[in-house]
């Protein structure tokens, strides 16, 4: 079955099921669609951008946006969906802390005829959810291992490196460790990489990947090559420890989010990469299906994904690798940063770097 149709399929159960009130009614054309945005966090930058970019375009649309922020707290977040549930939301859409502990939310919507979204982060343990809209975390993986040794294995044809991978709660860590994992296993196996020192930073802190960094320094010295970290935050706290031993700049480090301070990094030459997600695109493509979802008009999802539980109909965004060389051309280009703030701390300006 095409995803779109099993898209299709879903939406009509969650309406279907319906005891009455928002979506499980069937909107007339004078109610407003109320969308529910249940956020793990709203503590970084990155994720009020989503907030702001997804509430935006649903209202554009003529939508309702009910926001609440867990503070990365599985209870605090399955009070929130409760909450939400009880204002009357058409759609719920969820950004969850764990996605194994959603389950029970999304459970919860359904019995309720509310359809849920999984916005980013994969649900994982439930049968009820109607869509995922994310990027292809795999490819992510995929793409910062194949950087790391396209660049490394030109200069030596032996590398050892660090990883440094995501929260052990969050699906998409263990994603982007499958990928990694499929571009790196061949070259282990064969001896052309080897991994000193590997663990899981606690709800992506970079404090965490500095204890990590930390570790694996007191264990193996400063003498490595790279650490593969899955996103910016666990970057920067690798390069603080760096840093600290004077090998900033020295050792390759990974990154994903193109973050301002990821960005400014890599001009300055600490960070070697990262991966950008036009979250823009991202948060209005989920703002969009969730006001159509609301509506019971059609929504496309070309691919799907399994959660452990169900093959998953998914909106899948698509993502770039983003260099020193390549700043302007991606991220600037888009909007996404201005070059002003990306330069701010370098010399010479932008202009004579040109």
């Amino acid at each position: 079955m095409l995803a779109s149709l099993a898209l299709s399929v879903a939406i009509g159960l969650a309406l279907s099921r319906s005891k009455g009130g928002g979506a499980s009614s069937g909107l007339d054309a004078k109610h407003k669609p109320r969308i529910g945005f249940s956020m793990d966090t709203l503590k970084e930058a990155r994720w009020q951008t989503d907030r702001d970019i997804f509430t935006a375009t649903a209202e554009k649309m003529g939508a309702e946006v009910l926001v609440q922020s867990a503070n990365s707290n599985d209870t605090k977040q399955m009070q929130d969906v409760q909450s939400l549930i009880s204002r009357g939301v058409d759609v719920l859409v969820i950004v969850p802390h764990d996605g194994k502990a959603m389950g029970k939310a999304v459970d919860t919507a359904a019995e309720n005829g509310i359809p849920v979204i999984a916005y980013d982060r994969l649900i994982t343990n439930t049968k009820e959810l109607d869509l995922y809209v994310s990027f292809d975390n795999v490819k992510v993986g995929e793409a910062q291992a194949q950087f790391l040794l396209d660049t490394l294995l030109k200069e030596k044809p032996k590398i050892r490196i660090v990883r440094i991978y995501g929260s052990p709660t969050d699906n998409n860590a263990k994603l982007l460790k499958q990928g990694q994992d499929q571009v790196l296993e061949p070259l282990i196996a064969s001896g052309a990489v080897e991994v000193l020192h590997e663990d899981w930073a606690t709800d992506w802190r970079p404090e965490s990947a500095k204890q990590i960094t930390n570790a694996a320094i007191t264990r193996h010295g400063s003498g490595f090559d790279a650490i593969l970290t899955s996103n910016d935050g666990t970057a920067g706290g690798a390069i603080q420890a760096l840093s600290e031993e004077g090998v900033a700049g020295k050792i390759f480090v990974t990154g994903q989010d193109a973050d301002l301070p990821a960005l400014q990094r890599i001009v300055a030459g600490t960070q070697a990469m990262t991966i950008y997600k036009p979250i823009s695109v991202l948060a209005a493509r989920a703002a969009e299906a969730a006001v159509n979802m609301a509506m019971g008009r059609p929504v496309i999802a070309r691919s799907d994904v399994s959660n452990g539980e169900e093959d998953v109909p998914a909106i899948l965004v698509e993502i770039a690798t983003v260099t020193k060389e390549n700043i302007r051309d991606t991220v600037v280009k888009d909007n996404f940063h201005t070059e002003e703030d990306i330069y701010r701390n370098e010399s010479p300006t932008p202009a004579d770097a040109r």
